[in-house]
């Protein structure tokens, strides 16, 4: 903490012969030998840095070199061996710090530019970090104009032609990031249980527009228990849909056992089923009220498993069978 504070104040120009800022160099500068953390040591080299203590921040880069994961062109720290939340912050830290001394030799920045690659590489298309991109596209041209009032502004344009060959070129001299992202959507994968199964029947009067619509959910088992334990149904909801689950205490079958509890959400309504006999399918109706439209509306999920053991998992999906 007082190595944030003090690389904050040195931030924001007091001066390093403030009271404040020695008598706390004075508290850091007998830890610096004994740091077993990452990010303390990363966060202490670049307070040094601004400090202008050469000697405690050559002492942290060195100790930071020896524990640096080194990928191709690319270098970064961790807490651990496995990464961590906190790789991007404490390499960021050992960026700031490696160039926060003037001048830069060709060694320095070669350094930092092998930080920079792997940053590069955790940040998302909007400039935070996960995933990256952006460029111009054959017959299309698009100029980003970045100098030194804009260079930490985040500038993006769609491409508009995908699948497409896209080039990138560059003019005068400076470092730059381009970042390329691709989007697009999957279907839900199938959980399959080897016991559970739901099945989902939509009824509907097609001849009036914005019809309710009519759920029929069957759940069967056929494990080697007599029944299940409590079951659970998942019924997620089609965009622009409400539930009407006043039909889910009464179902279809004779013998089929009466739902304990119905919770309602948003956008999903789950089924507490005491159980299931084996090989006898159990039906419940759920009605689903359409309040909004939806164009190119995409299949909701239904799923269904053992309370007690999450893992015995089915899922199916539903659709309306008619605009």
């Amino acid at each position: 903490m007082t190595g944030y504070v003090v690389a904050s104040l040195l931030e924001l120009g007091v001066l390093v012969t403030d009271s404040i800022i020695t008598n706390a160099l004075s508290c850091l500068r007998p830890v610096v030998g004994n740091l077993g953390n990452t990010y303390a040591m990363a966060l202490l080299a670049y307070t040094f840095s601004l400090a202008g203590e050469t000697s405690s921040r050559a002492q942290l880069l060195n100790a930071l070199d020896n524990v640096a994961i080194s990928e191709g062109t690319k270098l970064h720290w961790s807490q651990t061996t496995s990464g961590d939340t906190l790789a991007v912050e404490i390499s960021s830290y050992v960026l700031l710090a490696v160039l926060s001394v003037q001048p830069l030799t060709t060694a320095n920045l070669g350094y930092a530019n092998r930080i920079v690659n792997w940053l590069v590489a955790q940040q998302n298309p909007y400039g935070g970090f996960s995933s990256t991109q952006s460029s111009s596209v054959a017959g299309e041209v698009y100029n980003f104009d970045v100098n030194r009032d804009n260079r930490l502004l985040y500038q993006e344009k769609p491409l508009k032609n995908v699948p497409g060959r896209y080039s990138v070129r560059v003019k005068d001299s400076t470092c730059v990031s381009v970042q390329v992202a691709c989007f697009y959507n999957i279907p839900t994968p199938i959980k399959a249980s080897r016991t559970l199964s739901v099945e989902v029947k939509v009824a509907r009067d097609c001849k009036v527009r914005g019809a309710d619509l009519m759920l029929n959910i069957t759940v069967k088992y056929n494990g080697a228990k007599p029944t299940t334990n409590m079951v659970i149904v998942n019924i997620k909801l089609l965009s622009g849909f409400t539930a009407d689950t006043s039909l889910l205490g009464s179902p279809l079958d004779t013998f089929a056992p009466l739902v304990q509890r119905v919770e309602t959400g948003d956008d999903h309504v789950l089924v507490y089923l005491k159980e299931v006999p084996k090989g006898v399918p159990m039906t419940y109706r759920l009605q689903l009220k359409q309040v909004l439209a939806v164009q190119n509306l995409k299949p909701a999920v239904v799923e269904v498993y053992d309370y007690y053991q999450p893992s015995d998992v089915f899922e199916t999906t539903y659709m309306p069978p008619c605009p």
